[in-house]
């Protein structure tokens, strides 16, 4: 695998308002350092809605000789803002490109469910709710967002020299003609999990270099089996925040650690030229180890766990991702 990588959080921004609200530079660069020298990754994906903190994140990683995918992430933007969104961060990744920096260009990531304007339904449960069982409406949003992705890339090479790529929902189909790099949103469940090698297989023999990005699971005894879905044992208060995790859920590093080991290990076999663990650290998830009902990092699927002053210590899943980067 030439690119050994994790996904790093700078701050999502839904409906004007950035999470985390707090973004110390120093805490970034030793956040990297460790991603670069004791998780043995070479390249980081820098995911978040605020192109001036995308362009910060870059800036430290290209010091540190980080290959750097660096991830505009929209979430619930109309078509026209997204475009403006890809703009600004083109023109932001490509400063950081011409200090020398190798940059790849994430022009977005899921688009169609996570945004207005691709699907019917006012947020992310109400879109993925209406395409069950409706493959016509799958083929029509992924045509709606091939017409976006022409526009988008013509935009984005406008002010980017770099590699692009699309990070997708395997269903969106994408024009991959428009990318340098075909990346996938594949996570492993037990309902694929006997096909999982053999789809990346698949998609591996057809030529262009595949990045596999997005995969993940959480840290409690089960959630391998229902990856996509292991954060929803959490319950959220009236304003999407949060509060607890629900009875009978049992905290089990171990499965979070097997599981990615098991699965990088699958896209080394398979020939997979880039991968990128979702995530290093999700601050919102608190970890309190007194507290089990309140014990949020059970649910996240960072590799390390957050306190609440936002110090963090590695979970067996860092050590099985250091152990595996730095064999392969």
């Amino acid at each position: 695998m030439r690119a050994k990588g994790i996904a790093y959080d700078t701050g999502f921004v839904r409906h004007g308002e950035i999470s985390p609200e707090k973004f110390d530079l120093d805490a970034v660069r030793r956040d990297l350092t460790v991603i670069r020298d004791d998780l043995h990754c070479n390249a980081v994906h820098l995911v978040g809605g605020d192109p001036e903190r995308l362009e910060q994140a870059a800036e430290i990683a290209a010091g540190l000789g980080l290959e750097i995918w660096f991830s505009p992430y929209p979430l619930e933007l109309t078509p026209a803002e997204i475009l403006d969104l890809f703009a600004d961060c083109a023109r932001r990744a490509e400063q950081v490109r011409l200090t020398g920096a190798e940059v790849v260009f994430v022009t977005g990531v899921e688009l169609s469910i996570m945004n207005s304007g691709f699907l019917p339904g006012d947020d992310v449960m109400q879109r993925l709710s209406r395409l069950l069982g409706q493959p016509q409406r799958m083929q029509e949003a992924g045509a709606r967002l091939n017409e976006f992705l022409a526009e988008a890339v013509a935009l984005v090479r406008d002010h980017f020299g770099g590699r692009l790529t699309y990070a997708c929902i395997p269903f969106e189909n994408p024009d991959w003609d428009l990318f340098d790099i075909r990346s996938f949103e594949l996570i492993r469940s037990a309902e694929v999990a006997d096909v999982y090698a053999e789809s990346i297989r698949n998609l591996v023999a057809q030529g262009k270099p595949v990045a596999i990005t997005g995969f993940t699971t959480a840290a409690w005894r089960g959630s391998g089996a229902v990856a996509p879905r292991s954060m929803e044992i959490v319950e959220h208060d009236e304003a999407g925040v949060p509060v607890r995790v629900k009875d009978g859920y049992v905290r089990d590093e171990a499965e979070q650690a097997t599981y990615l080991r098991e699965v990088l290990e699958t896209f080394e076999a398979e020939g997979v030229d880039a991968a990128f663990v979702y995530l290093f650290a999700l601050n919102s998830y608190t970890h309190r180890p007194d507290d089990p009902s309140r014990d949020l990092d059970m649910a996240s699927p960072g590799i390390v766990k957050v306190f609440e002053d936002l110090s963090w210590e590695p979970k067996a899943a860092f050590g099985a991702v250091a152990e595996v980067y730095a064999r392969i």
